[in-house]
């Protein structure tokens, strides 16, 4: 443990936060609690201490909780909920160098944490916080940490500059990044949306766009033939042979990275051969993992205009179950952002 240099001493006994109090659908277990104990001052190395000003959600955040007895071996209830954040740092253990008291940063808490965003003070480690670009919105901020490290980790190791990509989903929190980092990287970007989110996914350089809804994403690829270096599924069961059939239009050293799909998509592509209906071109499945180099790279591109968060729509704390109600319908372009506190 390491001594720090703090502004938080001062900080009240408890606090307010969302939390899930049992396993179970989000209308009946999600609680709004004002008796939380605040987190402890004493920090050990790497870590920072956080006041939350703005939160953002992700399907993960109601999904676990709903997987029953399943939820009961992941997370310890209650649990608070959110993964994504961003504030003001009130104290920084002793050894941490680049970060000061007053810094604006943008964090990622892994989600099988106890103490989640959606609270008024957190404490991140190391890997999970990223100090952001003077003037960086923090609404934007928060929106970002999840699906940009989502996205920076499925695109970055299987890409150089000229390579073409395909994103399967362009218009939702990871399609969003997933785009723009590929751009940033120097990719030609293929992306499917629907109708009414084309302008969005232009907007953000796609270079070209299929609409799942009027046409056959898998003929369309097709028609390409084996040009692709990367395909990133951001559905999983849309179209439902994206994998199966990705020979036809990604390169033999190309690679399909999951990021959304059943268990049954999963077992296909990483145990399943091709004669018995899985696919023959290198599968990922992409489990995010908090990385402050690649937090600071983002930030970075940030502050550059290289990429940005698109918000779907902005709540109020004391409407964070009206937030996860929107999600769930799954028509959400962009992100859905949480206002915390007046930071």
């Amino acid at each position: 443990m390491a001594a720090e240099k703090d502004t938080g001493s001062s900080l009240p006994e408890h606090m307010r936060g969302w939390r899930f109090t049992a396993p179970g659908p989000v209308e009946q277990s999600f609680k709004l609690l004002e008796d939380i104990p605040t987190p402890a001052k004493n920090l050990n190395n790497g870590e920072i201490l956080i006041r939350v000003a703005w939160t953002s959600i992700n399907p993960a955040d109601y999904k676990v909780p709903e997987m029953g007895f399943m939820a009961r071996a992941m997370l310890s209830f209650p649990t608070t909920a959110g993964m994504d954040l961003s504030g003001h740092v009130l104290s920084v253990a002793a050894d941490v160098s680049d970060i000061d008291v007053g810094d604006a940063v943008f964090a990622r808490i892994n989600p099988f944490r106890r103490e989640g965003a959606l609270s008024e003070y957190v404490v991140v480690p190391r890997e999970g916080y990223a100090k952001l670009p003077v003037g960086c919105p923090l609404d934007k901020a928060a929106g970002a940490p999840t699906v940009a490290l989502t996205a920076y980790q499925c695109i970055a190791p299987y890409v150089k500059a000229g390579d073409q990509v395909f994103i399967n989903g362009g218009s939702g929190g990871t399609g969003t990044f997933g785009i723009q980092i590929a751009k940033a990287l120097g990719c030609y970007v293929i992306t499917s949306c629907s109708t009414g989110k084309i302008e969005l996914c232009q907007k953000l350089g796609a270079d070209e766009i299929i609409d799942y809804k009027t046409e056959d994403v898998l003929q369309k690829l097709t028609e390409k033939g084996p040009v692709l270096s990367l395909v990133v599924d951001n559905v999983g069961d849309h179209p439902a042979d994206l994998y199966t059939s990705s020979d036809k239009f990604l390169l033999p050293e190309g690679t399909f990275a999951l990021i959304a799909g059943s268990p049954t998509n999963i077992f296909k592509g990483a145990l399943l051969p091709r004669f018995l209906g899985g696919g023959n071109r290198k599968f990922v499945f992409v489990l995010t993992k908090d990385n402050h180099e690649q937090l600071s790279i983002i930030s970075d591109w940030m502050g550059s205009g290289e990429v940005e968060t698109i918000i779907d729509s902005t709540y109020e704390f004391e409407e964070a179950l009206d937030a996860f109600k929107h999600l769930k319908e799954g028509s959400s372009a962009g992100k859905v952002v949480i206002a915390v506190t007046d930071d």
